[in-house]
């Protein structure tokens, strides 16, 4: 199994995540290769101090937005290609310590 902190790239903080995270669902940035399975146990490995059980995970492929070069005459491109994953929890998450 792979390291939980390569999996999990980052908590992603928005309004809707921040909603969200009074019912126990917490928004990551994840791995595009990584599943469901995987996410959860995780998420477990690295919140094990807390006690934390995944109740669910949800998975979605975020597609990256077009963009205009730079330079003049240059080429358009892409933003990378990214994965967020959902995470239903048993109890509330402390995801950053003294904040």
């Amino acid at each position: 199994m792979r390291d939980p902190h390569e999996i999990i790239e980052r908590p992603l903080l928005t309004e809707k995540s921040n909603a969200q995270a009074g019912l126990n669902k917490y928004h990551f940035r994840v791995r595009l290769d990584a599943n469901k399975f995987e996410i959860a146990q995780a998420i477990q490995t690295i919140y094990a101090h807390q006690g934390v059980k995944v109740l669910s995970v949800n998975t979605m492929r975020v597609k990256g937005k077009k963009r205009r070069a730079l330079v003049r005459g240059g080429k358009p491109g892409y933003s990378p290609t990214w994965k967020k994953a959902i995470v239903t929890t048993d109890r509330p998450l402390t995801l950053f310590e003294g904040v």
